[in-house]
């Protein structure tokens, strides 16, 4: 059973529910401990004063905020706790909206709530039953760490969630970001589209959805334990430019249709030369390109933008 990271009440108009917050998600990260290699002894990071050059213990250490380089405005965590915070101890739900209109980039972490005795059962059950049968997610307020976040609650095998969110002012705009104008013809569209479809699964059960990164880091740390070598691990290809996008699309297309014992000559490959070949074995590897060329940016977006601070 999880460990509770919160506990509250959920207020629903005159409806209070009593309710444990659990972690929904279990990380499964190999994690490693920082070593002198020289006798693996353990390194730990400590608590320096810079003026006094002394570790400091946790109960002379508190909260500062700078407000230029060479001052910083002490702030005590009495007077954090004794700011007004009405959802400090509620989930208050504000109002019920259908989930395609959120932008889910604004989602974040989420949580199993727990109803917190047989007491709460009747109002859990009827929220949970409320919520299932409006197709509609609920918006609410609550308050952790001294913050007040926004969240979202929605039903998942007959148990209500809580995803954390991001505030609106708090989502990046990302015009900026976007290609210059870029002309397509409508059969590359339509070839994009086929791929698509190709591509297409009613779930995520598979090998390919695996963490195969997870499984490597395993092998050869059980490797190393039983004194062998690690296994050989398949070097990726490099990502290939496409010179011949049409091309690439229509291989792309066979391919999938291939890995899944389809015919594969649906669509009739041109001639190529044999650089054009070599090319075009490499193109399917752009997609992923693609991908990481965005996760990049969308990380770069996360790490300048800092937060804006908002009162309790």
């Amino acid at each position: 059973m999880p460990r509770t990271v919160w506990s509250g009440a959920i207020s629903f108009g005159l409806v209070t529910v009593p309710i444990h917050v659990v972690s929904a998600r279990e990380d499964h990260s190999v994690r490693f401990h920082q070593v002198h290699l020289e006798d693996m002894s353990r390194v730990r990071v400590r608590k320096v004063c810079e003026i006094e050059d002394r570790e400091v213990p946790n109960a002379e250490i508190g909260k500062g905020y700078q407000l230029t380089k060479e001052q910083i405005i002490p702030v005590l965590e009495e007077e954090l706790r004794e700011l007004p915070l009405p959802t400090a101890k509620a989930i208050e739900i504000e109002a019920f909206v259908p989930l395609e209109s959120i932008d889910s980039i604004q989602i974040g972490d989420g949580y199993y709530l727990q109803p917190d005795g047989q007491v709460a059962a009747k109002p859990y059950t009827l929220l949970r039953m409320a919520l299932d049968r409006s197709s509609k997610v609920a918006i609410a307020k609550y308050a952790w760490s001294g913050r007040e976040r926004l969240g979202l609650l929605r039903v998942r095998d007959e148990v209500i969630v809580l995803h954390a969110m991001h505030w609106a002012d708090e989502i990046r705009d990302p015009s900026e970001l976007k290609p210059d104008d870029v002309k397509l013809t409508k059969d590359e569209i339509a070839e994009a589209e086929h791929l698509i479809e190709r591509l297409t699964r009613d779930d995520l059960e598979g090998e390919e959805f695996t963490d195969r990164y997870t499984q490597a880091v395993e092998a050869l740390i059980e490797a190393k334990r039983e004194h062998r070598e690690p296994p050989e691990v398949e070097e990726p290809q490099a990502p290939g430019k496409v010179v011949d996008l049409m091309a690439a699309l229509k291989e792309s297309v066979a391919k999938a249709q291939a890995s899944r014992g389809e015919d594969a000559t649906v669509h009739e490959m041109p001639k190529k030369t044999a650089a054009a070949k070599k090319t075009a074995k490499k193109a399917p590897a752009k997609k992923t390109t693609a991908k990481k060329t965005t996760a990049k940016k969308t990380t770069s977006s996360k790490k300048t933008s800092a937060p804006k601070k908002r009162s309790a």
